[in-house]
Order: C-alpha cells, then structure tokens, then sequence
C-alpha cells in the first residue's frame, strides 16, 4: 500500500486540541491596559508633566519595541495560533497509528489525536468521546474497563487487551469473528496548559498480531503433533543428562505417560541401559556437530531392555561445555524377514559390547581416544559434563608414573606384536583409583583410524582389598607377638606382686623395708599396666563390661583432663541429648578418652582447645558417614577434635601400629593408639582419624548402642553379692601351674589361709596327683597355657571322672579366649594374670561359697 508523506494539505488535524491557557492572554490584556492608561495620563495631563518624563516614557517603548521586533525574528518569540501545533511531540502525537486521548481524571477530554476519530463510535456529532464510554456498550469489556477507569482516577499506569465479537459497532461480514483491542492508560506529569491532573489514554486495534501469533502457535502445534506420532523416537537432553523433551512414540515404546512427563524429570540414566548415559555425553573436542550412530539398549519403565539405534547429535559450546543433545531413536525389537538375522547379531554385539564389567576403546596411531564402550567413562572416572573423550589421550588419563610403560605398549600394539605386557596405572584423577590395561592391535582398515584395542579392568576395590589384607597380617602378626610377650610378663608379675604380698605381710609401715617393698609392688604394678597395654592392642585383654551411660564417663573425667593438658590449653566438653546407653569396660573406656586427650595435647605444642564430643548416630546416619568396614546400625559416637598441627595422610595409615610414634626419643612408647584401637575393636566399635595438616585432627568413636533383652532387664534389678570378707579357708584345692614362680607364690597364699594345697607342674602331672589322692579335691586352679597338655585338655579328661568339680583357670590371656577354648563352659572360672595375694584368695573364697550354696 502506498503511503503519501504529510504536507500542509494532509497534515493530521487533532480532533480536540485546547489552547494553551488563558494565563498569555490576560498578560497582553494587562499591558494594553497599561499602555492606554499611560496615553490618557499624558493625554490629560501632558501639560503639567516634566518633559523629560515623556520623552522617557517614549524611549522605553520605542527600545521595547525594537526588543521584541529583534526577538520575533530570532525566533525568541512565536505566534502560538500559528506554530504551537507544529512541534515535533505534537506531529508525533497526531500522526501515530493508536487512539490518543488526554483527559482529566473525571474524564474530560483536553485533547484527541486524528486516529482516534477512525474507531467506530469514537465520535459523537462530531464531538470525541471518552474511551470508557466507547466500550460502555460492550459487555466483553466491563470488567476490564472498570479496571482502567479504577487506575485513571488513583493515577495508576494499566493496560487491558479486550476482545469483542465482531468489533466495535459490530461487523456487517464478519459478525462471528474476534477483534481484540489494546488499552491502555497512565498518568501524565502536570504542564502550564493543565490546572488539573490529566491522564493519558490509549486504544489501539491489534487483531492482526493476535491472529498471527494464533497462526504461529497452531502451526507449532501442528509440527509438536507430527514430531510427537512420527515413527520414530526422539528425546533431547541437556548438559546434566536431564531429557528436556520426549515425543510421544518414544513414550509409548518405553511405557511413560506422556501427560505426566515435566522437563527433567527423567535422567539419561533412567532410560539408557547401564553405562550408556556416557555415550551420549560426549560430543566432538572441536565443537563440530556430527551424528553418530549407536547401537543400544534403552530401559523401558518395567524394566526390560528396548534394543534400539541412536541416531544422536551433541554439540560443545565455544568454552567447551557439552551443549543439549538431540537423538532420534529407531527400533530394533524387530525386523523384516529377511534381515532378522543380521538384526540380532547386530544386537547381540552391541550388547557384549556395552554391557561388559570392563572398559573398551580403540585408539588411532597416536594413542588417541576413537571409540569407547558405555562402561569406559565410569571406570576412568571421567564425566561426559567435562568435555569430550574423542581424541583425547589415553595418556592423559593415567599417572604419569605408567605413561612411558603405556607409550611402549601402544608401540608394540601398532607394530603387531602378539604379546603386549599388561600396564597396571593409577588414574589422573584425584583419589586412589587403579585400572589394568590390555592392549593388542587393531584390524587395520581403509578409512578408519582404530589401530589399537585396550581393555581395561578396573582393579581400584581389589588393591584397596589387598592392602587391607596386608595391613590386617600385619597387625595380626604383631599382635600375636604383643600377646606372646604379655603373657610371659604376666607370669613373671605375678610371681613379683605375690611375693611382695607375702613380704608385706611380714613388714608393716613402720618396718625400714617396709617402703621398698612398696616400691617393687608399685613398680610390678605399672609394668602390669604396660603389658594390659599390649593385650589390649592384640585384643587378648580381659575386659569387664557393663552397661555405662557416656556423658556421665566424660564429666566425671574432665577434672582430671584438665589437670592434664595443663593452662595454655582449652577443654570443652558438649553431649548431645539422650545419648543412648552402651556397654563396655569403664576402665578401658577412660583409658581411650585420657590417651586420645594427650594426644591432642601434644599436637598443640603452642596451645589451642579440645573439643570432646557425645552424640547419637542413627543407622541411616552411619550409612551416609562412608567409613571403610563400618556397618550400618545405631551408635553412640565420641568426638576428641583438636586444633594441633593434623596429620598426612602417610602418617594416618600408621598411627594405629605399635611402637610408631613422631614424638621425640624418649617421650611416647607408641603404644597409646594402638592400645585405644585395640579396646575400641575389643568393645566392637570403630574408630577413624579425621584430620588437615595444619588445621587438627578429630578422632571418631562409634560404640555400638546397648538395647537390653528381657533376661538382662531382669538382672539389672537383681543386687550384686557382696564380696566375702573371711578369706579362711580348710578345702582341698589342687593347684596346676607349669610356671614355678608363680606356683610357689599361689601355694603358699592359699595354704597362708589355711587351705590344703596340692601342686601340680602340668596337666599329666595333676592327672596322677587327682588319682593319688582319689579325686577328692574341692577345686582346681589351673593355668590355661602349659606344654604337653593344657588346661582345657585336662579340664576335659577331669570331667569324665568328676562331673560337678568347680574350676579356676588362670591366664594371661583374656577371658574371652579362654572361653573358646572350653566351648564357653560357665561352670569355669576365670582370674586374669597378674594377681595379687588379696585377689586369688578373694576369687577362691568366692567360688567354694557359691558351692556350698549349690551343695546345700
């Protein structure tokens, strides 16, 4: 359509303009009447004023008026009636394509442009109408020109698109169609022509766009309707493996319900089989776009495999990142007669090819990356986010230890040697992560890059099951030894703290030897202590356990803790609430704490604060910690944090052995930890280290919660029997000890309370002193540990002859070992070495009262 610019002639007239107010016109009248007021002044009295005032008076008129003359034609000054409409806001306003009304708030009209005049009804005898009452007709309009003429009064911006059937007036042909109207008011900022606030309306006839984006949006439909029936599958993802968009055949073909499907909802991983999600994540390094085809197995929602080809696009960004994928899927659960067969094989390769427990690629002459099974980025941790593998460096993937063992493998391969030697790596990336590579030659074919196949097993779990088997051989070798030495210390002890005993009795506090004596029993005492140490690391101590509340542990030893850790250091102490019981042995229980303090301790040579913590761990909480061997269930953790100087992770995988230790010659036995993980692992708990060099360690207790069964509930209730106060005695007690120390001191204990005491060096010995004396004995002492026969063995032989005899095994050793030993026979008791002369005659008077009892 042609268009004619404006001119004088066309120029388009406003319907209603007001003149700008009256405030010009009441200045000019003004000066008119100064100017005759002066005239008929110099009229009247001309006479009787000074000459001099009139030619004045002149003058300033005549230089007023060559003022304005000048000013008029430097265009200071301008006729309004003439030029006012002429200003370019005002050639704007009257020439644009929209109704332009401007009106008070109570909707007298200032001012209409042309435009307006062209809408149906806008006009009233030739008289514009306000824009509410053009759509006060129109009963699809009420509500929203309530809305506006709302806002125009309380001088709000608002805009309303209307539609009404037909148009306004209503159309003679198209009395069915929708004609939609945009309007549109705001409030306008106060100007000299306006004493009142004015508002400006707008209406403006957009039926046209509205049908051309209906057009567009039907047209789109129709295009989402033919994507979504097509034969094929198709589904896009983005750059998380989140599928954005699902058409309805692939919905179908894996059992979703499309009307319920929302834009990443789904992940790759939910619909591709295994590993495949890798495969799509790719993309080439270049940022070229490039379709591949693969063969693979999608999920269905049941869970069953869809053999499928991927026709599947990915694109890197111009940073790298992996953009959104696009993939049209074909099905191929079936095929025509004739190409079943190739169809199967076809599928059977892709599946030995994906689903396989090891990684596959094949790589060109230069050692880079060409083609990859599903399972390669999952074992070379390798995230298909990050970038893509095609013609990525295998060698980039490893340790630079193994590369030059790689380089000469890939040498060998593209020479076509039969045997490459296997290369076992560590990966590049961050953590513990080993695989092993075999490498072998590729079939070498016109066109295609592939020279070299690799295949590699991950091997991460199997050197971490190794090293573990290690460390426990070796720990176990050197408990075994621990447990060896104590045992042996402990029959020396106890033929050192018994004889001290016997000379104790003799000398009492006022004797001069008195004090010595003292002195070895103390000494005997803390070797005692030394060797406890050592069973407790071999795990052969004998514990007491009993049912403890763990707050009530910690406060009662933080006095002491504090004493220990001196001024410089702080200690805190928090519990958690309703800390659950547990069950293990008070003594060894402190021991761990004190032991872990001083530690702490001295990992702040320049002072810092320990945290000692009590908690609740759930099972659900003890599943997300991710410690090495701890299995899920509910315990009661310790927290011993310190702000030290922490730990590498070299120095953590020893602090648990014995005898290593990083304090100076002279200050630590290196038995401190070793000792708390052998309570810990003794009481079924775990414990690991948490630490940052440079920032402290936090040491980890988990001890198992204590839930009682009905016979312990019961029991608990039950008062303990209090311990026998006469230790005299006239029995006949046969004692068995292949140590002699140890069995001149017993005897002579017991016999010093008046039993009569048999000895035996061994068990066949105590075998022919029972049948001497015609098995007439009243109890056995026995140790556990004596060459040719033990006690067990004997215990067993004994008991053919003498049913209900009652019996106290010795030992080094803990209990609890003991105890498998006899097939956990309770009618044996137990005293753990070393004792002392008040022990072992406690234990007896103990045993045979409890005898009695039965006799009775």
């Amino acid at each position: 359509m042609a268009t004619t610019p404006l001119g004088e002639d066309n120029y388009p007239d406003p319907l209603v303009a007001s003149p700008r107010g009256g405030a010009g016109l009441w200045r000019v009248a003004a000066l008119g009447l100064v100017i005759i007021g002066a005239a008929a002044t110099f009229a009247l009295f001309g006479d009787r004023l000074p000459q001099e005032v009139v030619m004045i008076f002149v003058g300033l008129l005549a230089v007023a008026g060559v003022f304005f003359l000048f000013g008029l034609a430097a265009g200071l000054f301008r006729f309004a009636a003439s030029e006012e409409r002429r200003t370019i806001a005002r050639a704007l306003v009257d020439s644009v394509g929209r109704g332009i009304v401007v009106a008070d708030r109570d909707g007298k009209i200032a001012y209409a442009n042309a435009h307006y005049g062209t809408f149906t009804g806008a006009l009233n005898n030739g008289v514009p109408v306000s824009i509410p009452r053009l759509f006060s007709g129109q009963a699809d309009a009420g509500e929203a020109m309530y809305r506006l003429t709302r806002a125009a009064k309380d001088g709000r911006n608002a805009i309303e698109d209307i539609r009404i059937v037909g148009g306004l007036g209503g159309s003679q042909t198209e009395t069915n169609r929708a004609f939609w109207y945009r309007v549109a008011v705001r409030p306008l900022p106060p100007t000299d022509e306006t004493s009142k606030p004015v508002v400006g309306w707008t209406v403006e006839d957009i039926t046209r766009d509205r049908e051309s984006n209906e057009t567009a949006f039907l047209d789109l439909q129709r295009a989402i309707d033919y994507l979504d029936h097509s034969p094929a599958g198709f589904f896009s993802a983005d750059a998380q493996g989140r599928i954005q968009y699902l058409n309805s055949t692939l919905a179908d073909w894996l059992g979703y319900d499309l009307a319920e499907f929302n834009a990443g909802q789904l992940r790759l991983g939910d619909v591709v089989r295994g590993d495949g999600a890798t495969l799509l994540m790719r993309g080439r390094r270049d940022g070229e776009i490039t379709t591949e085809i693969i063969d693979i197995d999608l999920v269905r929602r049941n869970g069953t495999a869809l053999p499928v080809r991927l026709l599947h696009r990915a694109a890197r960004l111009a940073d790298g990142e992996l953009g959104e994928t696009r993939t049209l899927v074909l099905d191929r659960s079936s095929a025509p007669e004739n190409e079943e067969e190739l169809r199967a094989a076809e599928v059977r390769f892709s599946r030995f090819f994906n689903d396989t427990p090891f990684a596959i690629a094949t790589l060109d002459g230069e050692g880079r990356i060409v083609r990859t099974n599903a399972p390669f980025g999952r074992i070379f941790r390798w995230s298909g986010e990050e970038k893509s593998l095609e013609l990525q460096p295998l060698r980039d993937l490893i340790g630079e230890g193994t590369r030059e063992k790689l380089a000469k493998a890939l040498s060998d391969a593209t020479a076509q040697r039969t045997e490459v030697e296997p290369v076992d790596a560590q990966l590049s990336v961050e953590g513990d992560h080993a695989v092993r590579l075999y490498i072998s030659a590729s079939e070498v074919s016109a066109g295609s890059p592939e020279q070299v196949n690799v295949y590699a097993l991950d091997m991460t779990d199997q050197r971490k099951l190794e090293a573990q088997f290690a460390q426990s051989q070796k720990m176990q070798a050197v408990g075994q030894l621990a447990g060896g030495v104590a045992h042996d210390f402990n029959n020396l002890l106890t033929a050192i703290i018994g004889f001290s005993d016997l000379l104790l009795l003799k000398h009492k506090p006022g004797d001069p030897s008195f004090s010595e004596l003292m002195q070895i029993k103390q000494n005997a005492n803390r070797a005692a202590g030394l060797t406890r140490q050592l069973l407790a690391f071999s795990r052969r101590q004998t514990l007491r356990p009993q049912v403890l509340e763990l707050p009530l542990i910690v406060d009662d030893l933080t006095v002491l803790l504090k004493r220990m850790i001196g001024e410089k250091n702080q200690l805190s102490v928090e519990h958690g609430r309703n800390i659950w019981p547990i069950r293990a042995d008070v003594v060894q229980l402190e021991q761990v704490v004190i032991n872990l303090v001083v530690n702490a301790r001295d990992a702040m040579p320049d002072g810092g604060s320990i945290t000692v913590r009590t908690s609740n761990v759930t099972e659900d909480e003890a599943r997300d910690f991710k410690f090495e061997g701890m299995a899920p269930a509910d315990y009661v953790l310790i927290d011993v944090e310190d702000t030290g100087t922490g730990m590498s992770p070299e120095i953590m995988a020893k602090i648990f052995e014995p005898f290593f230790t990083t304090k100076e010659l002279g200050k630590g036995t290196g038995l401190g930890l070793s000792t708390v993980y052998g309570i810990v692992k003794q009481t079924e708990g775990f414990i690991y280290p948490v630490s940052t060099v440079g920032v402290g360690t936090t040491f980890k207790i988990f001890l198992p919660r204590y839930v009682p069964t009905a016979e312990e509930a019961a029991a608990k209730t039950a008062a303990a029997a209090a311990p026998a106060k006469d230790l005299t005695g006239h029995e006949r007690i046969l004692l068995v000890e292949d140590e002699e120390s140890v069995r001149a001191f017993s005897a002579r204990a017991l016999r010093t309370t008046g039993y009569e005491v048999f000895e035996a060096d061994g068990g066949e010995e105590a075998l022919e002193v029972l049948e001497d004396l015609d098995y007439k004995v009243d109890l056995i002492i026995s140790d556990v540990v004596m060459p040719e026969m033990d006690g067990p063995t004997m215990l067993k032989v004994i008991r053919e002859k003498m049913t209900n005899l009652k019996i106290i095994f010795v030992s080094g050793y803990a209990e609890e070992s003991v105890r498998r030993d006899i097939e956990d026979d309770q009618s044996v008791d137990f005293l753990p070495k070393p004792y002392s002369l008040d022990q072992i005659n406690s234990k007896v008077k103990e045993v045979l009262q409890r005898q009695d009892k039965l006799d009775g």
